[in-house]
């Protein structure tokens, strides 16, 4: 695949790299150089903040920690339990 750099010093992604990354009109991309190469990285922060107070707790919850624990029995950060003493 190739792209062109234009007069402004843009470029157009071939379609088949914005639909396998998911990248539409207003995605923020990272831009780092590696030797000789362009790499260009999708900024995850940036979608993770657009997520931010969309989704609500289901009711009884009071925090994530609180659902995580429900679901998994400790949430992130919490002491691991002491391992099960074998019976004899």
């Amino acid at each position: 695949m190739e792209a062109t750099v234009a007069e402004r010093g843009q470029i157009t992604l071939p379609k088949a790299v914005r639909d396998a990354l998911g990248l539409t009109k207003g995605t923020k991309l990272k831009v780092e150089l590696d030797g000789g190469r362009i790499v260009l990285r999708k900024d995850v922060g940036d979608a993770l903040a657009r997520l931010r107070g969309r989704f609500k707790l289901a009711e009884g919850y009071h925090s994530t920690d609180d659902a995580l624990r429900a679901v998994r029995g400790r949430a992130p950060g919490d002491p691991y339990p002491p391992p099960a003493e074998e019976a004899s």
